[in-house]
């Protein structure tokens, strides 16, 4: 019998997507950057998730989305307590949602979508445990 998950995602939102095609010249290199950020609320065992991507030419942005997503502990916990695993899966469990995103708003500005490869993301854990706040409400 398998056991019960030590998490689940509530559910998500995009809270900001911005597309700028000004002085975009076709087959431009384009810098990618994925920035996750969090919040643990201990008393309510949640963690809310803000997962930015960003796309920049030349330093100016491109295409700009943040997603986020509220997942919630199974049992009461405290922050030193979140298993290690928990911040590249959540991170994992967003890409899919993110990476949709990107490529239905290019595709539908009529230009060539940008399509994110699939990518292994789990060296941002560290980055996500180490800009997560923790809440006491």
């Amino acid at each position: 019998m398998a056991d019960k998950a030590v998490f689940s995602l509530n559910g998500y939102h995009f809270n900001r997507v911005d597309l700028n095609l000004d002085n975009l010249k076709p087959n431009a290199t384009l810098d990618i950057n994925f920035a996750p950020s969090g919040k643990f609320n201990q008393a309510k065992h949640t963690f809310s998730l803000s997962f930015a991507f960003k796309a920049t030419c030349n330093d100016v942005d491109v295409v700009f989305v943040n997603c986020m997503a509220e997942f919630e502990f199974k049992d009461e916990l405290k922050f030193e307590e979140i298993p290690e695993f928990f911040y590249g899966n959540s991170i994992a469990i967003l890409f899919p949602y993110i990476r949709s995103m990107v490529s239905t708003i290019t595709l539908q500005a009529n230009i060539q979508p940008l399509i994110l490869p699939i990518l292994n993301l789990v060296s941002l854990k560290d980055q996500l445990k180490a800009n997560t706040q923790v809440l006491n409400d």
